[in-house]
This record gives structure tokens, C-alpha cells and sequence, in this order.
């Protein structure tokens, strides 16, 4: 019971220095800190438990799987600061534009590309509300509409892979990267297909809602329009299926195929000429940034976790986890609420490098696929960044939406997606196979 007590205590005080506004790396490593002197005091473990702490920030180092990240994240910044959103929305707008709610269509289409080029929510939603969501509104698109599809569209990053979100979740479920790519193709696309659906029949029903583009501003040779369209389209989305076809054909790890798509990216880049001095040093600088972030919040966490281990708080958490009511979906349902609930307040790395590995133990002694599981984490989330009041996703948008939008707008915009969202997840609960549809 004590050691409960104790684990609970850390688990608190994490929280309380989150809450308060500390950097969840340091929250995480003072955390550790505050309970040394008081687990040495109670003899819960000696000083020589500190030792095992460099050898896991060297385990860190080491991780092969982690170092696909900063090669898909360069990969993603080096298309966004080439121009490819722009190209691809002026393309695809041009393209769906004669037919009703065809701007919303192009946007969930580009969210699918730029889900899989830059695999981060909030590049690609900015990208989107900055470049589409100005033109969507000046031809008569109503601002509920326009929001919900753009903040629902680039949150497919979290899912559509190659995701840094299912990188990380391979490294902390203990589970092939490549496997979760997989898993996560079809439930992606099918999420990106209810959303496609979902604009068409609106719009068709309330056609004020989600005009088709003014014959007017439609290009006149649809033949031009066609050959521009696949030289948008075609190069970004090769590199793509490259880089995926590799690791699922097993010709290269993700970390190889990533280290692929980053050279490549700058290849596309030159091609087009928009490989400026500028755009490189962007992107590299932002690439550092992120896995910076991703390196300190996980040594952070491998210090509380060694700690929270010494109170064998891992054993209080299994064993509460594995007692609930319900077995399989008593778990499920606990680490959903708990999961989304986090991912108001908190990143999805914090979220991956703080709760998981409490989840993980669980996870595998009630015997629950470890792909499926992890695919339903990466949708649980991507559910939680729309929903209102505190999605990630929607403050994204409102920091780049036009003066004339409001929060409310927004909010309202998003809240048939968060159905759709919950449909897809209750597909993929009630159909473990779609996970399983592509096999190695």
C-alpha cells in the first residue's frame, strides 16, 4: 500500500508542476529529483539505483528506431517550406472546384499529402488555414464549414504514416514501426474517406454551405489543368509511396527509408527551385528544435520512470489496471478517457513518454494486439486535438484564421468531425482486421 501511496504521490506532483506551467523535460527530472532523498529515506532502494540512469539516457543515444524521427520531420519541413501545400491547395481547389463542397474535398485530399509528407498536425493545419482558408470563405463558404474540415484534415498526420506520432508509439509499445505504418494505413484512409463523404452530402444538401467554385474563376482548358495538377502531384506523392513501399516491402527500416525521404525532399526541392539558402535553414532549424524537444522530455522521463520504478509503482499501476471491471475493455476504456483527456493539456510526446509505459505492462499481460492498441491511441488523440475547448488542432487555426473568425465558428465547425472521428475509432474497435489488412 505504501509504495502506492508513494508512486501516486510522484504521479501527482508531475502533474501539479505540468499544470503550473514548468517544461515537462524538467517537470519530469525534478519530479525524480524530489523523491530520491525521500525513497533512499524510507529504504525503498539505495543510492546505487541512481546508477542505472546514465545507462539509459545511452540506451536513448543508441535507439536506432528513434532516429528515424528528425529524418521524417526534416522530410516534412523541407516539402512545407518548398511551397508544396501551396501548389497542392491552388491545384486541387482548381480541380474539385466545379463540383459542390469541392474546396472541403481538396482540403481533406491535401490533408492526406501533407499528412504523409510532414506527418505533424500543426504545420499542416497552418499551412491549410493560411493558404485555404481565406479562399474558402471569399467564395461563400460558411466559416463553420470551412474551419471543421481544415482543423479535421490536419489532424491525419497524427495517422496517416509515415507519422512521428507512430514512431514514437513503435518505440514505447515495443513494437515494429513498419507493423504500425501498416496498421495505420487503412483506418487513415478510411477517417480521410468518412471526411470526403461527409463535405460532399453536406454541401449537396445545404449548397449554400459549400458553393462550387464560379465558372468564372474555373480554369478554361481542363486539359492544362490536368498535365499542372500531376506535376504538383505526382513528384511528392512518389517520394511517398517510395518511402512506404520500402519499409513495407522490408527493403529498409524506417530509419533507413526516413534518411531516404529527407534527401529526397531536398532533391524535389532543387528540382523545383526552391531550394533557397532559407528554406534549408529553416527547415533543419525546426528539425532540430522538435527532436530536441522529443530527447529531453525522454530523458526526463527516463529518470521519473526509474524512480517510479524504485517504488515498484509500475507493479501498483499493472496491478490496478489488470484488476478493473471488464477485463480487455475495462483497460480500454480507462486508458482511452485517461489518453484523451491528457491530450487537452499536454503534447503527444509528453503524453507518449509519461503514460504509455504505465500502459504498456497492462497491455501486454491482458494480451491486447499491440498494433491495434497503438493504432487506437494514435486516433484516440487525434480526436482529442479537435475536440473543443482545448484541441491542439483548434488553436493552431485560430492563430492564422482571418479577424472575421471566431472561436465559436470553430468550435461548431468541428463537432461533426469529432462523430466521424468517433465512427472511425469504433470501426476499427469492433474490426481489429483493418489493422491487419496490409500483412508484411
Amino acid at each position: 500500500m505504501s509504495e502506492g501511496w508513494f508512486a501516486g504521490g510522484m504521479f501527482i506532483a508531475l502533474l501539479l508542476f505540468i499544470f503550473s506551467g514548468y517544461p515537462v523535460a524538467f517537470a519530469l527530472a525534478g519530479t525524480a529529483l524530489l523523491f530520491i532523498p525521500v525513497g533512499i529515506m524510507f529504504d525503498f532502494f539505495g543510492p546505487t539505483l541512481l546508477q542505472a540512469l546514465p545507462q539509459g539516457i545511452f540506451g536513448i543515444m543508441e535507439n536506432y528506431t528513434l532516429l528515424a524521427v528528425p529524418y521524417f520531420v526534416f522530410m516534412g519541413k523541407m516539402l512545407e517550406r518548398s511551397g508544396l501545400a501551396e501548389d497542392l491547395l491552388r491545384s486541387m481547389t482548381e480541380l474539385f472546384g466545379p463540383l459542390r463542397g469541392g474546396m472541403a474535398l481538396s482540403v481533406v485530399v491535401v490533408g492526406v499529402l501533407l499528412g504523409a509528407a510532414t506527418g505533424v498536425v500543426g504545420a499542416t493545419v497552418v499551412a491549410m488555414g493560411l493558404i485555404s482558408l481565406p479562399v474558402m470563405l471569399r467564395y461563400g463558404y460558411s466559416k463553420s464549414m470551412a474551419t471543421g474540415v481544415i482543423a479535421a484534415s490536419g489532424t491525419l498526420g497524427q495517422i496517416i504514416p509515415p507519422s512521428v506520432v507512430l514512431i514514437v508509439l513503435g518505440d514505447q509499445l515495443s513494437v515494429s514501426v513498419g507493423d504500425l505504418f501498416r496498421g495505420a494505413l487503412v483506418p487513415g484512409l478510411i477517417l480521410a474517406g468518412l471526411y470526403g463523404v461527409y463535405v460532399l452530402g453536406y454541401s449537396w444538401l445545404r449548397p449554400q454551405a459549400g458553393p462550387a467554385l464560379p465558372a468564372s474563376e474555373r480554369p478554361a482548358d481542363m486539359g492544362v489543368l490536368l498535365r499542372r495538377t500531376l506535376l504538383v502531384m505526382v513528384p511528392p506523392l512518389l517520394l511517398i509511396l517510395l518511402v512506404l513501399g520500402s519499409i513495407f516491402a522490408g527493403v529498409a527500416t524506417p530509419t533507413e527509408a526516413g534518411a531516404f525521404g529527407a534527401v529526397g525532399a531536398t532533391l524535389l526541392a532543387a528540382l523545383n527551385r526552391r531550394l533557397s539558402w532559407n528554406a534549408l535553414t529553416s527547415s533543419l532549424d525546426g528539425t532540430l528544435r522538435l527532436t530536441t524537444m522529443v530527447l529531453m522530455i525522454l530523458v526526463g522521463s527516463r529518470a521519473f520512470s526509474l524512480v517510479f520504478r524504485g517504488f515498484d509503482g509500475d507493479l501498483w499501476v499493472e496491478d490496478m489496471l489488470t484488476s478493473l471491471p471488464g477485463g480487455e475493455l475495462g483497460f480500454l476504456i480507462l486508458a482511452g478517457l485517461v489518453i484523451f483527456v491528457l491530450g487537452f493539456f499536454i503534447d503527444f510526446f509528453e503524453i507518449a513518454f509519461i503514460v504509455l509505459p504505465l500502459l504498456a505492462p497492462a497491455m501486454h499481460y491482458l494480451g491486447i494486439d499491440p498494433v491495434w492498441f497503438g493504432i487506437l491511441v494514435a486516433m484516440n488523440l487525434q480526436t482529442s486535438f479537435l475536440t473543443p475547448p482545448f484541441g491542439f488542432s483548434l488553436f493552431f487555426l485560430k492563430g492564422v484564421a482571418p479577424p472575421g473568425v471566431s472561436t465559436v465558428d470553430i468550435y461548431r465547425g468541428v463537432i461533426p468531425f469529432i462523430f466521424i472521428q468517433l465512427i472511425a475509432l469504433s470501426l476499427v474497435y469492433a474490426f481489429p482486421q483493418l489493422v491487419h489488412w496490409i500483412t508484411p
